[in-house]
This record gives structure tokens, sequence and C-alpha cells, in this order.
């Protein structure tokens, strides 16, 4: 039987390319979506056409009270198509981004960043361990903006470093299960991210190539093939780490 992923905001950018890249190598994928369902379900398309099993569902990863609903739906997803309602992967990827100075920024935007990247983070994984099986993974995705500082991403940053230090947590408590912890933290990538900002801004883009070792900015393909990695057998022995995929940014 395929093992199965839940990837949070997974219909586009970073997300529809790892959901991708686990259909390719035969992994069944549960994705999640905010408000655009359309694109949603073409991701379940696509990966439909890779001969693996896909479900789309709403989901406010910021709404602590929508958690037990969304995952009584995977549950009843899991036992009618696999017997089961128990997965192997879970992967925290939902998230936006806002680019703001500390003085100007508002308590609302800080209070955003934080039940979207930390405690709706903490809280969707609390809920969905005991649903997740033996020699399963985790993957919290960070930022390279909690290892470099550059002046707007504070608040960002912040939850972001958060993440890293709940990531080795986990990793910590849940190993008496045999599931590992990892953190995945990207640098700048070519998405519609905050705006499409580094994507479309050809000033931003020559600036984050200029400080990328390897002379890019990143594009989605290069991060779907790491999360697939970490949730193959040949990564079994990798836990409690941050992987940063930023093609050398700020080094």
């Amino acid at each position: 039987m395929n093992k199965t992923a839940i990837i949070t905001g997974g219909s586009r950018g970073l997300g529809k390319n790892m959901a991708l890249s686990l259909a390719s190598r035969g992994i069944d994928v549960i994705l999640t979506y905010h408000s655009n369902k359309e694109m949603a379900y073409q991701v379940v398309e696509e990966i439909e056409k890779l001969g693996t099993k896909a479900v789309a569902f709403q989901l406010d990863t910021s709404r602590v009270d929508a958690f037990a609903s969304f995952l009584a739906q995977v549950d009843h997803w899991l036992q009618e198509t696999k017997n089961t309602s128990n997965f192997d992967f879970l992967i925290n990827n939902a998230g936006i981004g806002i680019y703001e100075t500390i003085q100007n920024s508002s308590e609302d935007q800080f209070d955003s960043m934080v039940n979207i990247h930390l405690k709706g983070v903490y809280f969707l994984t609390q809920q969905a361990i005991p649903r997740i099986n033996r020699g399963g993974r985790i993957i919290n995705v960070s930022s390279g903006l909690a290892r470099f500082s550059l002046p707007g991403y504070a608040a960002y940053a912040m939850m972001k470093g958060g993440i890293e230090v709940f990531t080795r947590y986990l990793a910590k408590e849940l190993g008496e299960k045999g599931i590992s912890a990892n953190t995945l933290a990207p640098g700048a990538i070519e998405t519609d991210f905050q705006g499409g900002a580094v994507r479309d801004n050809a000033q931003l883009n020559q600036h984050v190539s200029n400080s990328t070792a390897l002379g890019r900015v990143g594009l989605p393909e290069d991060i779907g093939g790491v999360v697939a990695f970490l949730c193959s057998e040949e990564a079994r022995w990798v836990n409690a780490q941050r992987i940063e995929v930023s093609g050398g940014q700020n080094i």
C-alpha cells in the first residue's frame, strides 16, 4: 500500500511542487488550500495522472478550532480509500509573508504571523501525531531568514526561528514512536509568495541572485525533491536537522 502525506498549503508554489514530487515517487497526497479551491483541484488532477491518490481539503491553518473537523475529513478519506486512519508524513508548509519594519508593524500583523506560522503548526501537529505511523516523518518549513537578517522580516523570521526549536523538541519527544522531525529552510524562491515579489521584482531578483553562491534565485522545483528525499527510506536516519535549500544564499 502506498504511503500517505499531508501537505498544508499544497495548492500552489512550494507546496504544489512538494505534492507532485511525492506523488511521482508513489506517495498518496492529502493537500490543503486556504481559498483557491480550483487551483487545489487542479493539483489533485495532476497527481492522479501520475497514478497516485490525492484529495484536497479547505483549511485555515490560523484557526486551531478548525483542526478537529479537518482531521475528521482526513480520517474519513483514509478509511474509504485505504482502510486506515493513519498516515506517514506531515509537511507543515502553509504560510503567508509580511514585509514591514519593527517600528511600523501592527499587533494584528504580528498576531497573524503567530497564528499561522507558530500556533497553527504547533497544534495541528499535536492533533496529528496519534495518526502518524511508526517510521513517519514531520517536516516543518522554515526560512533562510531564520539564519540571516534582512530589514522588514522580523516578525516572520521570529516565527520561523520558533518552528526550528519546535522541530528539535518534536524529534526528542517522538523518537520513542519512531517518528523523525526535520526543518526545511528554503531561501528566496520565485513563487507568488508575498505577491510574487522575488519572481516579479527584477531589482529584488537580481539582488538575491548576487547574494547566492550559485548565482540565481531558487525555483519551486529546487525544493520538492528535497522533501521527497526526507520522506524516503534513505533519509530514515536524518532527524532533528535544519536543512537549508537556498543555493548558498548569504554565506
